[in-house]
């Protein structure tokens, strides 16, 4: 079974190399829509793939981090990734460029490894991460698999290699949440008291 937890971030960029003049050279932004779609072949405790609730924690605060940002390829100008970083508290350095086929990837990486660093707690059997759909337009929209997002030939995505500005990290719930990310720490679920025997 699948479920589908959609997400909504403003986000600035420029995708450097693409085909559209507008897009290429010039700084502009996107209503982005973000779908996490998760799987499993059993229910929890609820009668749930993965209660929507647990993802308003650590996944809404990673994407959330995206909003009213500026991203950008960290193989970028030099002078123009540090205009980024003097005039927006809020940025984000991406090992790969700020398109939509590479936001899906880059979520696909960062709530993969989110999920798998993640202690369940209500009975959760096998939920995994089906994939992303990163929406930068009404009309577009990319889609990323686990292929896709451990595909070397699309560009090598590392959690060491994505870069939160302080201000970004600071607005976490938990400020060190990406550092406990990067070190393998553990994140725990809420225990929740049996109400129903099935």
């Amino acid at each position: 079974m699948l479920i589908r937890k959609l997400f909504k971030f403003e986000n600035a960029h420029i995708v450097r190399n693409c085909s559209s003049e507008r897009c290429r050279s010039s700084i502009h932004g996107h209503s982005y829509k973000v779908e996490v779609l998760l799987e499993a072949s059993a229910l929890d405790h609820g009668q749930m793939v993965y209660d929507f609730g647990l993802m308003k924690g650590t996944i809404r605060d990673v994407i959330d981090a995206f909003d009213h940002a500026v991203c950008f390829w960290d193989k970028d100008d030099a002078e123009y990734i540090r205009l980024c970083q003097t005039f927006s508290a809020r940025w984000i350095a991406m090992p790969v460029s700020p398109s939509a086929e590479q936001f899906a990837r880059l979520f696909f990486v960062i709530i993969d490894q989110i999920l798998a660093q993640t202690i369940m707690a209500n009975g959760e059997a096998d939920v995994r991460l089906h994939s992303i759909i990163a929406h930068e337009t009404d009309t577009g929209y990319a889609q990323a698999f686990r292929d896709d997002a451990y595909n070397p030939r699309m560009g090598t995505i590392r959690l060491e290699d994505i870069i939160f500005s302080p201000q970004c990290q600071a607005e976490w719930k938990d400020p060190a949440m990406y550092q406990k990310l990067l070190s393998q720490q553990q994140f725990y679920n809420p225990a929740v008291p049996r109400q129903v025997d099935a």
